[in-house]
């Protein structure tokens, strides 16, 4: 008995510990059950206070799912607690509830671009778990909640976009693991506090776009690790303080717009040798500019203008070959010495320039012939307004990438070099700055995009000889003046010029006036041709209006697209001949039926709801290939598609648009209407069927597909932001991007074109607005169509050539969709999601194979930019789209990377 009672105390003694795991497990699961129906009523509670849900974003808050399976909710695997709440760019409008308070698990609260309302709960502050807070972009009001110190293990903050007033919050400086602190465009008062000096762990401090006033405190040279500081418009006075140049990891400096003064240290540029954005104009800041800033090789941007900066600039460009845009105008440089402006030579190494704006200045000396050196990026060059002297260099006419070239209010002498019409992609109005140049003898402008009207100020330009404004979009009557000047030839042509041409001075003698292409013209001298002005009136009293109406709008058109099609430059040697052909061509229904052999189905390259498109040859075109589109006028839509089509093509040209020949407007043999566009033929076909086309052998490589976007993203560029008024393509898609023998690729079908600011050709509200699957979501709700729409659809397009996968195709349901899809991968392995013959080309290739590791991983980058790119461009959210002109710079930078391989 005595041998067997140590067992039975150890017997007891296990039954004990047995129990006491038992009541523990119990209450355990017992906390995480009432934990989790906490969470569950917490939820409920915020949806209760959202009042709008306009994409149905909480269809999915009920019982008949647990809350973990709920849209935007992630739970923790083992205790079911909610850990994140994601609800971003959803439309949800309301007021977020003070319930939010109960989840005591959260880590992550992102409701960025939504319309929530009211104040921001002070029960957030216990959320002591909580690392990220984004409320960013909604309407939110009120002052930053006291309460947020409870928040202690928090790292990013963004309220920024809201409308809160009051001070930045002492709260925040308790907030020690802050990394990112963002709370711009909202109104906030009371400055920089010192305080947040505090918070040494911060990376990104911006405030900008608030009433703060005040100085930037010293405490800042704190925050070590600092990497972005962006203070805009906040109107800050006083000196920037010294210690902010001994953060040597900054990044991006931005304080424009503010009443800065005192001067920077002469060696900025190796206080601070990683700078990518340095902006600080619209200040008043003196001194020098420091020449060291060239140490700064990776900046992108130095934006300095409208500050009080003097003496010679002694920048040595050479070394900030990653540099686009420099804005140094409106300051008081200028050193009389004779080597001024020698500076411009080593802007030659900047091949990514993009702007140069360096007017109003005090520069003198003479324009060196190295300006024509600069990139062929370069759109934005001024030098106006500054005190530069001798000849315009012949050099400026190589470059070709030029879109305004503003260089009034100088003192050039001589002629305008004839070189200055390589540049044709000049646009916006003729500037009356030209009145000034009272010794000019010869102007040429032609081949641009000028438009409005003929400016009375060049009336001054007494020694005018030669005026050639021809290939514009000029409008208006012409004007009087031009019959006091001296001129020995005019040319007019291919203009929107409108009514009586004179008989008196150049116009006297049909040798030295032209004024083709302008049909609104009348009267003149005989050998012009021109309609008499009085029979034209006449008529139009006799001949009813409707019909009228529609012969002028057909021969419009066609003249509209003729006078586009002369526009084109050609090949030098074909140049005289081809432009003969064009300006008089005109096809008939017989000749078109002839060229494609009766419209017979072995020449139909295409079919759409509008038209069919086919191959043939024109007589006029001897054995060359063109595309034919027939409007199928029974359609209904197809005649305004087919109007709005041709005055697309009467405001727009570009090398990434598809060309067009010219246009028919006529009756068949059974005299029904007949309406078609004759285009230059693309031999490689369309995008569309280089993607899915059974019968292609071969498959695009990366190399290809990062060109084919380029050339996209700067026909949308072009359109979006360059053309008066702005077009809206409507319906991007891969089978309206055509490839020629180059494979450079060019945009077509615009019978979609929305032109803003204008009444042609608008979209009702329940009109066709593009493609299924590459439109954007607001139109769905009735949204106008605007040029991020155009965007949204090209980042489904690129998506769609990096995935090879349309995006409706059947794996997208469910919720999944072509955006998520590569989105997701984006966090995980891009490489998953990327069509396998994409790197075939690669794999091929010596020079890659000899070094393949380095090559995969720049290719690697490459991928994951590209697609990065098409999340950027298609999320929901208009506002939050990728702007047009950061796609076209971004896609040139990753094909500079792949032609480095």
């Amino acid at each position: 008995m005595n041998s067997k009672q140590p067992i039975n105390c150890l017997s007891s003694s296990s039954h004990i510990h047995y129990h006491f795991y038992v009541l523990v497990i119990f209450l355990t699961f017992t906390a995480i059950s009432a934990g989790n129906e906490t969470d569950y009523q917490a939820l409920l509670k915020i949806k209760s206070m959202i009042t709008q849900d306009p994409y149905r974003a909480l269809t999915s808050w009920n019982n008949s799912l647990h809350f973990c399976d709920w849209t935007g909710v992630t739970c923790g695997r083992w205790h079911k607690r909610v850990t994140y709440i994601v609800l971003e760019s959803r439309g949800l409008e309301g007021s977020l509830s003070p319930h939010v308070g109960n989840l005591s698990f959260l880590r992550k609260l992102s409701l960025s671009n939504n319309s929530f309302q009211g104040v921001i709960p002070d029960e957030l502050g216990r959320l002591y778990r909580l690392r990220l807070l984004t409320l960013e972009e909604n309407k939110f009001t009120g002052v930053i909640p006291a309460n947020i110190s409870g928040c202690s293990n928090l790292e990013e903050l963004n309220l920024s976009k809201n409308k809160l007033v009051g001070s930045i919050s002492k709260a925040i400086g308790f907030l020690s693991k802050l990394r990112v602190v963002s709370l711009q465009d909202n109104k906030l008062t009371g400055g920089i506090p010192p305080f947040l000096g505090n918070i040494t762990s911060m990376e990104v401090f911006s405030i900008s776009r608030n009433p703060l006033g005040e100085s930037i405190p010293d405490t800042i040279g704190h925050w070590k690790v600092l990497k972005e500081f962006h203070s805009d418009g906040c109107n800050l006075y006083g000196t920037i303080p010294h210690s902010l140049y001994n953060l040597s990891l900054l990044t991006r400096f931005s304080s424009y717009e503010n009443q800065l003064i005192g001067s920077l240290p002469s060696a900025i540029g190796a206080m601070l040798p990683h700078l990518v954005n340095l902006q600080l104009w619209g200040n008043q800041l003196t001194g020098p500019f420091p020449s060291s800033i060239t140490n700064c090789s990776r900046l992108t941007y130095l934006e300095m203008d409208q500050n009080k900066f003097s003496g010679k600039l002694k920048i040595d460009f050479a070394k900030l070959k990653d540099i686009s845009y420099i804005t140094l105008g409106h300051n008081d440089f200028g050193s009389e010495e004779a080597d001024e402006m020698k500076f411009i030579d080593s802007l030659m190494n900047c091949t990514k320039l993009n702007t140069l704006d360096l007017q109003n200045s005090k520069f003198q000396g003479v324009l060196p012939r190295s300006i024509g050196n600069l990139s062929n990026q370069l759109n934005h060059l001024s030098l106006e307004e500054n005190q530069l002297h001798g000849t315009l260099p012949r050099s400026i006419g190589n470059l070709v990438g030029l879109t305004k070239l503003s260089l009034g209010t100088n003192k050039f002498i001589g002629s305008i070099p004839s070189t200055i019409g390589n540049l044709q992609k000049l646009q916006g109005n003729i500037p009356t700055s030209l009145s000034s140049c009272t010794s000019l003898s010869s102007l040429s402008l032609k081949g641009n995009l000028f438009q409005g009207m003929i400016p009375s100020s060049l009336s001054s330009l007494k020694g005018l000889r030669t005026l050639d404004i021809s290939h514009n979009n000029l409008s208006g009557q012409i004007p009087q003046f031009l019959v006091q000047l001296s001129l020995e030839y005019l040319n007019l042509s291919y203009n929107d010029f409108e009514g009586e041409v004179s008989t008196l001075g150049v116009f006297a003698n049909a040798s030295t006036i032209s004024v083709l292409g302008n049909n609104r013209l009348c009267g003149g001298i005989v050998e012009l041709g021109l309609p008499n002005c009085k029979e034209r009136t006449k008529h139009k009293k006799d001949v009813p209006m409707f019909i009228i109406v529609i012969l002028i709008a057909s021969t419009l058109c066609t003249i509209i697209c003729l006078a586009y099609a002369c526009c084109k430059k050609k090949n030098k040697s074909k140049s005289s001949q081809s432009s003969t052909i064009k300006r008089f061509m005109k096809v008939s229904y017989n000749q078109l039926l002839k060229a494609t052999d009766g419209f017979s189905e072995s020449q139909l390259i295409g079919i759409g709801g509008f038209s069919s498109v086919y191959k043939g040859i024109l007589d006029e075109y001897k054995d060359r290939f063109v595309a034919i589109k027939v409007l199928h006028l029974q359609n209904q839509g197809a005649q305004t598609s087919f109007m709005r089509e041709c005055e697309a093509w009467r405001n727009i040209r570009h090398r990434n648009l598809l060309k067009i020949i010219t246009s028919c407007s006529s009756v068949d043999f059974q005299g029904n209407d007949f309406k078609a566009l004759v285009y230059e033929f693309m031999p490689n076909g369309s995008l569309h069927d280089w993607l899915h086309s059974s019968e292609r052998t071969s498959r695009l490589n990366l190399l290809q597909i990062t060109n084919i976007l380029v050339d996209v993203a700067s026909a949308l560029d072009y359109i979006h932001n360059h053309c008066i008024p702005t077009i809206i393509h409507g319906d991007l898609k891969p089978s309206n991007i055509l490839l020629d023998d180059d494979m450079v690729a060019h945009v077509g079908d615009f019978g979609l074109t929305r032109f803003l600011g204008t009444s042609s050709y608008q979209n009702s509200s329940t009109g066709i607005k593009g493609t299924i699957g590459y439109v954007p979501p607001e139109y769905g709700l009735g949204s106008e169509m605007t040029s991020s729409g155009d965007v949204y659809s090209f980042g489904i397009l690129l998506l769609e050539v990096m995935t090879r996968k349309r995006p409706t195709d059947d794996i997208f349901n469910d919720g999944l969709s072509l955006h998520k899809f590569s989105s997701m991968a984006l966090l995980d392995h891009v490489i998953d999601v990327i069509d396998v013959n994409i790197l075939n080309v690669y794999q091929e290739d010596e020079n890659f194979m000899q070094n393949t590791e380095a090559n995969s991983k720049k290719i690697n980058e490459c991928l994951a930019s590209i697609v990065n790119i098409g999340v950027s461009c298609s999320v929901d959210s208009p506002s939050q789209r990728m702007d047009i002109k950061k796609v076209v710079q971004e896609l040139h930078h990753i094909l500079d990377a792949l032609q480095s391989i």
